[in-house]
């Protein structure tokens, strides 16, 4: 009966953060099909990802990772971008059901009911409280940056509900007086497997922190662990069980790294995404009461990234753990926690010290200027060390994203806070404050409504005029320029044609490096010829673009290309000889 009861609460717990879920945005969930949250962005390129992995999962055609019809005729690796296989699979279902906006928007949701479930379960096991457990999942699900990625469609980044799984599970491999426990074991290996195929962005960083966390943790539970036998099956049963996963998510990576596909960022691009500690501490630029006042005052340009908000009520409860330490069992998690939290923060505030999204210059004192042989210095911070001494750190763009631990770790704090200060209550007031702290901590990162950010993605009339022509050829966009976006990719899905650009915004295939100067000089000679080797048959041209469009038809007309059709100021146009 008990066992009964227990999956009973953990279906309303499940419901709980489901029903928040919808509330952080609302209306989505009356727009499944049709809409989604933001322009035309990084979301529809998810949209499209959700579509490929159903046309290859579902219907057996093509590979997860390599698409041929981007990038045409040598094809696109998608790892080239991130792939997010452990956030994008839960919607190929719903996909094949409802369209791939659907399978989407639900694979969107499903991350934020996970990561407030996860992060419960981790604390209910960790404080046997389970009012600080759901105040933990809702501080964690439901933070700013969790909702500035919904906004911004980065379904990879929105992939945050394995870290408590992976958290829960190697700090419990890490306790000295632990046997061989298959349960967290796989959970450990599983789970890091999980964080490999979600974003290579997280899975570098969880490389960093973990080494951090377990060397952390064990100098204060005095290395103990390390005299108990189980503690090396353990870890390296987990290492194990997530090598496979390791292993197949990263080799595209390593082979393009290696081929040098990935671009390295310089040291003053990568300073750009650094965030400012204001990031951390003042409300998010969507919160429906303070997000306009404080967006006049503060540059809030990076929001997207930069939404690092922890949370008044979150900071103070983190702050009770930490002081009254003493007075629990989770001593060691506590101080480790806040070791990473500070590592966390300042390794977020990127390559150099910022403040209100501009660089702090340091003007050095007159008696120090013969030692640095300068007036004035930019402040460095560890993060420029590390982005010229590690592996692949400099093919990382968004150093800010570093910060994210911090946003994982004060909910733990914030959990075994909480459990300290209702414990010193009856239960019928633990219930009340505990109501009173959940609404206080909605105040603080409700976004409110997403009304006037709906929009609903719609092939242009081009597209479903090719989607009626003959399959004789590429379609290439004209500018050229036009080609490298999520845009033309999320097209394909309605003209079913290859085209020779893709989502490249982070990094460029070497044959669209090398067609690329050539194509951006069309209408010429070589640009045409260019385009009959690579098998194109559809040139669309956005006569929009053009300022003389009568003198660049002509120009087009001279070359031997005919017009097709004109769909909306799209015009189509194609080789005379063919």
């Amino acid at each position: 009966m008990k066992n009964i009861l227990n999956k009973l609460d953990l279906l309303w717990v499940f419901l709980f953060y489901s029903a928040g879920s919808v509330l952080m945005t609302w209306p989505l969930c009356l727009h499944l099909k049709t809409s989604v949250i933001g322009g035309m962005g990084d979301n529809i390129y998810f949209v499209w990802l959700i579509r490929w992995y159903q046309k290859v999962f579902l219907e057996g055609q093509g590979h997860p990772f390599f698409n041929p019809m981007m990038n045409y005729p040598q094809g696109w690796n998608l790892s080239t971008t991130e792939t997010a296989l452990a956030t994008a699979l839960p919607g190929v279902p719903f996909s094949w059901l409802f369209g791939p906006i659907a399978g989407y928007n639900i694979a969107m949701l499903i991350t934020f009911v996970l990561a407030g479930f996860f992060m419960y379960l981790w604390m209910r096991d960790l404080t046997k409280s389970k009012s600080a457990a759901l105040l933990a999942g809702m501080i964690f699900a439901f933070s700013p940056y969790h909702i500035a990625h919904f906004i911004t469609g980065h379904l990879n980044l929105s992939g945050i509900h394995w870290f408590p799984l992976f958290f829960w599970g190697l700090t419990k491999l890490l306790n000295p007086e632990r046997k061989l426990d298959w349960k967290f074991v796989l959970l450990t290996g599983l789970s890091l497997g999980a964080i490999a195929f979600t974003s290579m962005y997280y899975l570098y960083m969880t490389v960093i922190f973990t080494l951090l966390f377990v060397v952390i943790f064990l100098s204060f539970s005095r290395f103990k662990s390390l005299r108990n036998k189980y503690f090396w099956f353990n870890l390296v049963l987990a290492a194990a069980i997530s090598l496979p996963f390791l292993y197949y998510s990263l080799r595209p990576f390593v082979n393009l790294s290696t081929a040098g596909i990935l671009s390295s960022r310089s040291l003053e691009y990568a300073s750009m995404y650094s965030a400012s500690p204001t990031d951390f501490f003042l409300p998010a630029t969507d919160h429906f009461l303070l997000g306009r006042f404080f967006s006049q005052g503060f540059d809030r340009s990076l929001w997207g990234e930069g939404s690092l908000y922890i949370g008044f009520t979150a900071l103070v409860l983190a702050v009770i753990a930490i002081i009254k330490r003493k007075q629990t069992a989770h001593k060691t998690l506590v101080l480790t926690a806040s070791i990473i939290i500070l590592i966390s923060f300042i390794l977020g505030l990127g390559i150099n010290l910022h403040w209100n999204n501009q660089s702090v210059i340091w003007q050095i004192p007159n008696f120090l200027q013969p030692l640095f042989q300068k007036s004035e210095t930019l402040v460095y911070l560890p993060a420029a060390w590390m982005f010229n001494h590690l592996p692949f750190f400099d093919k990382m763009r968004t150093i800010m994203r570093f910060g994210f631990f911090v946003l994982l770790f004060i909910p733990v704090l914030a959990g075994i806070g909480f459990q300290q200060v209702a414990a010193r209550f009856t239960p019928n007031r633990r219930i009340l404050i505990t109501g009173v702290v959940l609404l206080l901590v909605l105040f603080e990162i409700y976004p409110g409504s997403y009304s006037n950010s709906l929009f609903e993605p719609r092939p242009r009339q081009v597209d479903v005029w090719l989607a009626d022509q003959p399959n004789d050829g590429a379609v290439v966009q004209m500018p050229f320029g036009e080609n490298s976006s999520q845009a033309q990719v999320y097209y394909t899905l309605f003209h079913q044609k290859p085209i020779l650009g893709g989502d490249f915004n982070a990094n460029k295939p070497i044959q669209f490096l090398e067609i690329q100067p050539i194509l951006e000089q069309f209408p010429d000679e070589h640009s045409v010829d260019l385009l009959k080797n690579l098998g194109v048959y559809y040139i669309v041209v956005n006569s929009g673009a053009y300022s003389n469009f009568e003198q660049f038809n002509q120009q087009v007309s001279s070359l031997g290309l005919v017009q097709m059709t004109d769909q909306e100021g799209q015009i189509v146009y194609t080789f005379s000889e063919q």
